[in-house]
């Protein structure tokens, strides 16, 4: 993948974010999440709007683009006016993949989604929703090396495309991740999604007897989720740098994004 310096230059990529709209997310912000324990705009249908319009902010301040930082600087009403625009039909939930080029111009990709619990889309220790599904997560079998295009997300996913084919992922429908290793063996991440793992924390203020669940801190060189955000926000989890051996075969795991909130998963090492 090319540098962050060289493509930032002339670049031919975009900065993205991918939310969920959900005409039944206000109703379970308002009964199930307190003012703070769910970021504002609270009762907004946009999943973790706030974050997902931070998230580009970030991007662009890293790439040095002005013209995108000013679209996207305008203002919270502002940019879920932009997105109100894309909805064909606001009783129904939909996928939507945010875009914003170097020249600020911004364009929304708007698609069907899976129904589910919208109880799912808060952190878990808030609810006790649904979970039918448990998605298999496997580790990849070569590593990735962090840069920009890791920390932020970007339409320039190669290596994450990659790692899905190495793992037999063929759609984007499957109930599979698969979790990208840098090059001294820690987890960055998932390529779609936040991955989190129950684990001991031994020299931190926090009972090394009990087990607690941790995520892949930035260090490592994953991306700044907004999901991640919202999860750590909450005191679900805290961060530990997991290295592929300690992955254990059959562990059971939490894994979230913007779109399908937190689902279960289950590490399968061996095939």
């Amino acid at each position: 993948m090319a540098s962050t310096t060289i493509s930032a230059a002339t670049p031919s990529f975009q900065i993205i974010s991918t939310l969920r709209f959900d005409p039944d997310l206000p109703r379970v912000t308002s009964h199930n999440a307190n003012d703070e324990s769910y970021p504002v705009p609270a009762h907004s249908p946009y999943y973790l709007l706030s974050y997902h319009r931070d998230r580009l902010i970030n991007a662009a301040r890293h790439f040095e683009w002005d013209s995108a930082l000013d679209f996207l600087q305008q203002g919270l009403d502002s940019f879920e006016s932009f997105l109100d625009g894309s909805i064909p039909n606001r009783e129904k939930p939909w996928r939507l993949r945010i875009a914003v080029d170097y020249n600020g111009k911004g364009s929304v990709e708007v698609n069907p989604t899976v129904a589910m619990d919208p109880l799912n889309l808060l952190v878990p220790s808030l609810h006790s929703g649904t979970q039918s599904t448990i998605w298999k997560v496997y580790v990849d079998s070569q590593s990735i090396t962090p840069s920009g295009f890791t920390t932020h997300k970007t339409t320039a996913r190669d290596d994450y495309t990659a790692a899905r084919v190495r793992a037999g992922i063929t759609s984007p429908a499957e109930t599979s991740e698969v979790l990208v290793v840098n090059p001294d063996g820690e987890i960055m991440e998932g390529s779609i999604t936040t991955p989190y793992f129950r684990r001991h924390i031994v020299g931190k203020e926090i009972n090394a007897n009990e087990a607690v669940w941790v995520t892949p801190p930035l260090t490592s060189g994953g991306n700044a989720g907004t999901s991640r955000r919202y999860a750590l926000s909450q005191g679900f989890c805290v961060e530990q740098v997991i290295t592929k051996a300690d992955m254990v075969d059959g562990e059971e795991c939490w894994l979230s994004n913007g779109v399908r909130g937190f689902v279960r998963g289950v590490v399968v090492l061996s095939r």
